[in-house]
């Protein structure tokens, strides 16, 4: 659902208009009885993955090839 105000209610309410505004609802700022803006929340940003936010965190147990002997047969 969406409030319509004019532009000059919009500049003496804009704090109040922010401050009450919820996501998926809009205003819309009409000048001359003509829609001119709209007035929404922004989506909230999608996370960024960070390379190396792992680093560390693996750690190897054995640091040889006699594990592998059991697949020999399946190996080039």
């Amino acid at each position: 659902m969406s409030e319509t105000v004019t532009l000059q209610e919009a500049q003496t309410r804009l704090a109040d208009l922010i401050a009450k505004l919820v996501p998926g609802e809009e205003v819309v700022i009409t000048l001359n009885d003509k829609p001119v803006a709209e007035l929404r929340t922004l989506l909230p940003e999608k996370p960024q993955p960070r390379f190396g936010n792992c680093q560390g965190k693996l750690t190897i147990l054995a640091d040889d090839d006699e594990h592998l002997k059991d697949f020999e047969e399946y190996m080039p």
